[in-house]
């Protein structure tokens, strides 16, 4: 249950440096690396008759792509000074792919919300939906605005699947440390999930777990979990990804798509 690398996605939108600062929170607590990584594209030569004047847009694209991934090393350096060791890995790459090949040396990954009101942060961004299917790692979506994690309070948002078995596994580093965990299940069949199970289970690992059956929600289920969260005061949700095919989810809606877009509180997600 030891945390000893935590990887932080970088860009050059607003909130990245808060990002890198809620990442060192947590290598800091677990006596950890901090990993920053950044990867930028560089566009394929474009079809123009003058192959000269190809060269010379690919090197200005080239030259473009290197001058920020170093502005983001060093946003990565003045916001990640804790006093922690750090290391920094960047290419000239497609940046999720890239980070998704960083993320084998990782223990946990933080990336950035990018709902519709965050701003674009850039070519250097990640899609977290996109990394959390290919990453085999657990993901901290972080939202913009957070500074610290301390993981005091944390709600696992529990349904009985393959994803969500393996965020509360991949969460135990948190919820052992937690000084309370509520593990709640949403939804008609609540009573069905085995949330008590895993309440025991986490009592094995030294947690503090109360459990709540909430099969009746009065709204969605990704907002009636935000909301639980809040009223809890909790700063960490721990949830399984994508328990549907990620396609379905994205042309239907689903829990995943709404907490990746829109949640108030980092969480941390596994597939």
């Amino acid at each position: 249950m030891k945390i000893s690398n935590v990887i932080v996605s970088l860009d050059l939108g607003a909130a990245a440096a808060d990002r890198v600062q809620l990442a060192a929170s947590v290598a800091e607590r677990f006596e950890a690396t901090l990993t920053g990584v950044a990867a930028r594209q560089v566009p394929a030569l474009i079809a123009v008759n003058d192959i000269r004047e190809a060269e010379r847009i690919y090197e200005i694209e080239d030259r473009r792509a290197r001058e920020q991934l170093a502005e983001a090393r060093a946003l990565f350096e003045r916001a990640a000074d804790r006093g922690i060791q750090t290391a920094w890995r960047a290419a000239l790459s497609e940046p999720t792919a890239y980070l998704v090949a960083q993320a084998r040396a990782a223990d946990v990954v933080v990336v950035g919300r990018h709902g519709p009101a965050d701003g674009d942060p850039g070519l250097l961004a990640v899609s977290a939906g996109a990394l959390l299917m290919e990453v085999g790692r657990p993901v901290i979506v972080a939202p913009p605005g957070i500074e610290r994690l301390a993981a005091r309070r944390v709600v696992v948002a529990w349904k009985d699947t393959r994803e969500a078995r393996r965020a509360v596994q991949d969460a135990l580093p948190f919820l052992s440390r937690a000084d309370a965990v509520h593990v709640v299940a949403l939804g008609p069949g609540a009573h069905e999930e085995g949330a008590e199970d895993v309440a025991t289970y986490l009592v094995g690992h030294g947690a503090n777990v109360t459990t709540h059956l909430l099969p009746s929600p009065a709204i969605g289920a990704g907002e009636e979990l935000l909301r639980f969260a809040q009223r809890e005061g909790a700063d960490l949700i721990v949830m399984g990804a994508y328990g549907h095919s990620r396609l379905r989810e994205w042309i239907f809606g689903g829990v995943t798509r709404d907490i990746l877009q829109g949640t108030t509180l980092c969480c941390l997600m596994s597939h």
